[in-house]
């Protein structure tokens, strides 16, 4: 949206709004004042004063089920559609996709200020003892390996891809202030992590006086949202930005799957037929999901988008999401989904999506029982 006076960009964030501070008048202007009709909008990085696109191009595919070609051909209309936020990880087809990356920014030389870029570390990397997990000796091989890759002196985002159970919390946490000091990343961020973990991580940073813990990459979409428990009461209480993974759950969302009728030919599920029966019967045998279902293709049928664009909406407008991470393995997907990005949703659309989708929960903790525990209301006069 626009305010009056200067017509500053003011992106509207989970924390507040604030003034778009962009790389010049001549790359704000392309940012604010574009035609395409996927005009891009802006949030802040979690609780910082960084600003990201509120779609996130992920590139998992990057190296394995795109090449090189497609993966240029996808981060060039990424960018082009106003795109700034990159999210990657060492593990993607073991390190193919931080190289492609890398490649396509010395290509461009021009795009890297404009760009923040993510990766992660965590898992492993090489057969030995210490080629894995979250302790000192791995992160600081395994950032000094990014680096290398992506070809670049500092990464914006540096996540831990997945909790560690063999490493005491605080020296992960140590490291990452350790490595925001060195220059080599400017923020931390996690992945995967549980509500007491998340919440844990954000404690030990305050209580020690280390970097925080500024984003969250957890699975949510339409058919799982049980973090919304959990994950999504600490994001909220502390600042922490949500960056959702597969938003289109697998590919379910986008209506490519029918009731009693196992998946063939080029789907995720189809490809792989005998995971793929497995987990689409799963799916098939909740009534819930052809619910979820019917209702994102209806709304889709009044806005005249795909139901794609439709569950990536409903993903952006939840509380505390910062940028929905995006992954597609064709230039077409990525076109179809960047339609989200200026796609809103109003409240009754809002609504029946939300009931549609609501998971499932018991009497306690998170059901009516567990919730009128611990409630309380004040007093009121006699």
């Amino acid at each position: 949206m626009m305010t009056g006076g200067d017509a500053a960009w003011v992106p509207v964030t989970a924390f507040g709004t604030v003034p778009y501070a962009g790389g010049g008048d001549e790359w704000e202007d392309q940012l604010c004042h574009s035609d395409r009709k996927d005009d891009m909008r802006y949030r802040n990085l979690g609780a910082t004063g960084t600003v990201v696109s509120t779609l996130c191009l992920g590139t998992m595919t990057f190296g394995a089920e795109t090449d090189e070609a497609g993966s240029f051909a996808q981060l060039d209309r990424f960018v082009e559609a106003g795109g700034t936020f990159i999210d990657t990880a060492d593990v993607y087809s073991r390190g193919v996709s931080e190289e492609i990356v890398g490649r396509w920014l010395r290509a461009r030389p021009d795009v890297r200020d404009r760009l923040v870029i993510a990766t992660k570390g965590r898992f492993p990397m090489g057969p030995g003892a210490n080629d894995a997990g979250l302790s000192r000796v791995h992160l600081t091989r395994a950032l000094d390996a990014s680096l290398r890759r992506l070809g670049v002196e500092a990464v914006d985002l540096y996540q831990a891809h997945a909790w560690d159970p063999l490493t005491p919390l605080p020296e992960t946490l140590r490291f990452f202030d350790d490595a925001v000091s060195a220059g080599k990343i400017r923020y931390a961020g996690v992945s995967n992590f549980t509500g007491w973990q998340l919440q844990k991580a954000a404690l030990l940073t305050q209580h020690l006086n280390l970097t925080p813990i500024v984003t969250v990459q957890p699975q949510y979409n339409l058919l799982a949202r049980e973090i919304e428990f959990e994950v999504v009461p600490v994001c909220e209480n502390e600042g922490i930005g949500i960056l959702p993974w597969s938003p289109l759950g697998g590919g379910w969302l986008t209506g490519k799957y029918q009731r009693d009728n196992a998946p063939t030919g080029a789907t995720r599920l189809g490809e792989n037929p005998e995971r793929g029966v497995e987990a689409y019967a799963g799916r098939n045998a909740e009534e819930r999901t052809w619910r979820v279902l019917d209702a994102v293709r209806e709304i889709a049928g009044q806005h005249g988008v795909s139901m794609s664009a439709v569950a990536l909406a409903w993903l952006a407008a939840r509380s505390a999401v910062t940028s929905v991470i995006l992954g597609a393995r064709t230039t077409e997907q990525l076109d179809d989904n960047l339609t989200a990005a200026d796609l809103d949703l109003d409240a009754e659309q809002m609504r029946l999506l939300d009931e549609a989708s609501a998971p499932p929960v018991g009497d306690y903790p998170y059901g009516s029982a567990g919730v009128r525990q611990r409630g309380r209301d004040l007093p009121s006069a006699s």
